[in-house]
């Protein structure tokens, strides 16, 4: 027996502005309004209004809470200032990746409180893991994925949008950073953080206001281009930015070394965490023998490559696809592959993707293929 897919609180909304939707990580969500283009090219020169209510949202409380975070995770959260959010990742026993997160710092020390915020299709198995990690802490762990929508507003003209609906200090939120605020009328965490390579914001609500928020939103961006935006362009968004997508950059099968992201991990933290042993031997196998290595392929030609497909030179598969789409922002395929070491240096000549039988040309390029200008 299949359970429906859940629905966001702005579900209705969607369907009334003729979205496409479909089933994602057991969610009913937007992939496009109209032209995922569009969309896209949106956010690169104006700005974009996304549902990202299907993220989950956990909330970590009590006296030792730093401490259980510092155990559960690989990151040094005990180093997180209020009103700053860090990226980090729970790792399993062996050192494979469960999940990448981010964790808000909310409540002062006299009453300590942080929003951890997991990928959609691994919110369960993050809630289960830290909430059996959470023994011999004085700590609680509460699922709050219904306590919350999430709206987030991208792009350059976000600033302009936001503002014009909120009194807020916009200018002085950095970047990794949230404040509690109003946002037209509404109580909500404003958040400057995002998954589009853009200046951005994320906004945590009430269920029940994120539709007046919506409204309000849409209405404030009218004048400077904002347009709603699914969940397509929101994956080629990230994927010209150079982020990595948990189930494709990301899986149990790889440690954060093997990722190239061991920056993560906090070995010098105070005390153990889960998958310290796993990850330092993961360390050590990284610096002796180089893991493949994730880089950026532009194609020659207009074959787009998918996830899965292998990356070849001479006829030796040297690598994997984990990603690829058309660039609207490039006007080319792009893809994130891992590969071979020897094979990992922008400009590596004779490199190529197998798609179906026949190896188009790529050129190695270092990620990401986008930055935006500051």
């Amino acid at each position: 027996m299949t359970t429906a897919p859940r629905r966001t609180a702005l579900d209705a909304l969607h369907r009334s502005l003729g979205a496409t939707m479909t089933d994602f990580a057991g969610w009913d969500m937007p992939l496009r309004y109209a032209s995922e283009r569009d969309e896209h090219n949106a956010v690169r020169t104006a700005a974009g209004l996304f549902d990202l209510s299907h993220m989950g949202e956990i909330t970590v409380t009590g006296p030792e809470a730093a401490d259980f975070l510092n155990f559960a995770l690989v990151g040094n959260i005990g180093t997180v200032a209020v009103g700053r959010a860090r990226y980090t990742m729970i790792c399993a026993e062996d050192g494979g990746i469960l999940d990448d997160l981010i964790v808000y710092r909310l409540g002062e020390a006299a009453a300590p409180e942080y929003l951890v915020v997991a990928n959609a299709g691994n919110a369960q198995i993050v809630l289960d893991a830290l909430t059996a990690r959470a023994g011999g802490f004085d700590t609680e762990v509460r699922d709050d994925r219904d306590a919350y929508a999430l709206l987030a507003v991208q792009g350059p003209a976000s600033v302009a949008v936001l503002s014009s609906v909120t009194d807020a200090d916009l200018d002085g939120l950095k970047y990794y950073a949230g404040l509690p605020g109003t946002v037209a009328g509404v109580p909500a965490l404003i958040a400057r953080t995002g998954y589009t390579g853009e200046d951005g914001f994320e906004l945590f609500v009430a269920p029940q206001h994120a539709e007046g928020l919506w409204k309000a939103l849409t209405e404030a961006g009218a004048p400077h281009g904002l347009v709603p935006c699914g969940l397509s362009c929101r994956d080629t968004l990230r994927l010209e930015a150079g982020m990595p997508l948990y189930g494709h950059e990301l899986t149990t099968a790889l440690t954060p070394f093997d990722a190239g992201l061991g920056r993560v991990v906090k070995f010098e933290k105070e005390g153990d965490f889960v998958g310290r042993e796993a990850l330092e031997a993961a360390a050590e196998r990284a610096e002796t023998t180089p893991p493949r290595k994730l880089v950026g392929l532009v194609a020659a030609g207009r074959r787009v490559p998918r996830a899965g497909y292998s990356v070849v030179v001479g006829g030796e598969v040297v690598g994997e696809v984990t990603s690829g789409a058309p660039s609207p922002t490039l006007g080319k395929p792009i893809a994130i592959a891992y590969v071979d070491d020897a094979y990992a240096t922008p400009g590596t000549e004779g490199v190529g993707v197998d798609i179906r039988g026949n190896h188009e040309p790529y050129e190695v390029v270092a990620l990401p293929f986008y930055k935006r200008r500051k």
